[in-house]
């Protein structure tokens, strides 16, 4: 059996359903040997940055790796955005990539580079198949260490005569991973730590949702009575109007919740990863903390560790609230949460917005309002990245998606897609700015022909907004950080989408609700905004 034919056997052996890419010389064999699978289908992308962003999201959602191939030279390198993506923003994701063959990699040659040293950097694990014997071993431990906390990327080279090459290797049996338990001392060390305690916060990360942790975290919190904050990455764990859900933490300016962390004698920091924010910016009086993860914490010295359970995140909450939590019901001083709402424009549901400016926190306003609990809200990177964090509330765990680790430009439109292939029901709206939208909207072309329905809002203000405003302060004046754009609603259509323009919020809510009732078509929103209205 050709080599490529064993890569498909053991791919399908994984549960794969899709392989996002481009073709060249070097992959035509993969290619061709995934065209006769009955399960894996092959997806043409238009870039392969876009094909390891659609990957990453897909393994984010599914919890399996995702999986994207691309060949060599210029082929990998553009894959190279995607695969720190996936490493920082914790995505499982497996990339195949093509290479010369091994009689020509030992002198300069067409197209020819160290692959496996330039990926090193942007990944978990990347290999090279020297012997097409190998394949499921090198498979199978791909996926074992692409979804192993913390996940991410691993990539694995493929040289173009290992490719063709006959082979009688079997594929591997998938065996599950066991979760591992704190040992009883660290239990009762952590029980002793939360008992000794007045005033302890809990600060939760992404892991939780990772983890599938949530319930037993939110038992926690019912038994504690203390305050919760979230990264970025975990919103939408505690619901909008709990007591103590003090929303969101991990902004440069105005992070209103610090000081109000500040005021507890103890951080119970649960599945935080330290891409989302270091602690010296959040624990400047370090607090003592109490580490949950599934693994041990990074030193630092604003980090000052009393206690750690290390293990399986559910698990070992499950064992704390075995142990009888005592209730400390308290709440930070200076009516904080209400002052965080009106900051962050936290609105209730019922209130009404339509006659106010077209800005973004209002916008935000509009689709919480009219979205379903299983929503998925996928964000751009881009000053409304930061007001989405600060103002928009899920209805569920792990319905938005925002990159706060590697924060790449251009994710949303590739995003939605992989997210789309993922869940193949549930509503998703992704937000961008013009600034992000055309350095992947050509995977528009790629939605259409899969016949992929999202919609996809795209806020026009002719600025790299965030940069505008860092530059202003730093320097009083701001440069480089102006273009122009196309009309984006003939650009929708020329890809034969449906484009619409909303200048007013009442007219954006009427498009919004029709779209949300329907979600039967791939739809693009222009939101033009003035601007005054973008602050």
């Amino acid at each position: 059996m050709k080599a490529t034919d064993v890569l498909v056997q053991c791919l399908e052996n994984e549960g794969v359903e899709y392989i996002f890419g481009i073709v060249g010389k070097e992959t035509l064999d993969f290619v061709e040997s995934i065209s006769r699978s009955a399960q894996i289908q092959f997806v043409p992308v238009r870039h392969e940055q876009a094909a390891a962003f659609m990957a990453g999201t897909y393994g984010k959602l599914t919890g399996k790796p995702g999986v994207c191939t691309a060949t060599l030279g210029p082929g990998t390198t553009n894959l190279l955005t995607g695969l720190g993506s996936a490493l920082l923003d914790l995505s499982p994701v497996i990339a195949i990539t093509g290479q010369a063959g091994l009689d020509r990699q030992y002198k300069r040659s067409h197209q020819l580079l160290n692959l496996i040293k330039m990926s090193e950097p942007v990944t978990k694990w990347s290999v090279q198949i020297k012997d097409a014997t190998t394949i499921p071993e090198i498979v199978r431990k791909s996926f074992q260490i692409a979804i192993q906390e913390k996940p991410g990327p691993v990539l694995i080279e493929l040289p173009e005569n290992i490719a063709m090459k006959t082979t009688t290797a079997k594929v591997i049996p998938v065996t599950s991973q066991a979760k591992s338990d704190p040992c009883q001392r660290s239990i009762q060390a952590a029980i002793s730590l939360i008992h000794q305690s007045i005033k302890p916060f809990i600060v939760i990360g992404n892991e939780v949702v990772r983890q599938n942790a949530v319930l037993p975290l939110l038992d926690f919190i019912q038994r504690l009575q203390a305050p919760v904050v979230h990264s970025f990455m975990a919103k939408g764990i505690v619901e909008k109007d709990d007591p103590y859900n003090f929303y969101t933490f991990g902004f440069e300016e105005n992070d209103m919740v610090v000081s109000g962390m500040g005021e507890a004698d103890l951080l119970i920091v649960i599945g935080l990863d330290f891409v989302e924010s270091l602690p010296k910016n959040w624990n400047k009086g370090k607090i003592p903390v109490l580490h949950i993860s599934s693994l041990v914490a990074e030193v630092d010295e604003y980090y000052p560790i009393q206690g750690e359970l290390i293990g399986h995140v559910g698990n070992s909450l499950e064992l704390l609230n075995k142990q009888g939590i005592l209730s400390k019901e308290w709440l930070p001083s200076g009516n904080l949460k209400t002052k965080i709402m009106q900051t962050y424009h936290i609105f209730p549901e019922d209130k009404e917005v339509s006659h106010l400016p077209l800005n973004t926190e209002h916008i935000l306003h509009i689709v919480e309002k009219i979205s379903s609990d299983e929503t998925i809200l996928i964000s751009d990177v881009g000053a409304h990245k930061l007001a989405i964090a600060r103002t928009y509330q899920p209805k569920l765990p792990g319905n938005v998606l925002i990159s706060n680790g590697f924060a790449s430009m251009g994710v949303a439109v590739p995003w939605a897609m992989g997210a789309r292939m993922a869940n193949r029901n549930d509503p998703i709206i992704g937000i961008t700015g013009d600034g992000g939208a055309l350095m992947n909207i050509a995977e528009l072309e790629t939605a259409k022909r899969l016949g992929l329905s999202f919609i996809m809002i795209v806020i026009r203000d002719d600025v790299l907004k965030l940069e505008e405003q860092m530059m202003n302060k730093k320097f009083g004046h701001s440069d480089g950080v102006t273009f122009g754009n196309p009309d984006f609603v003939r650009l929708a259509e020329s890809f034969g989408i449906k484009g619409v323009r909303a200048e007013t919020l009442d007219k954006f809510e009427e498009i919004m609700y029709a779209e949300l009732q329907s979600q039967k078509e791939l739809v693009l929103i222009e939101l033009p905004l003035r601007m005054n209205d973008t602050d």
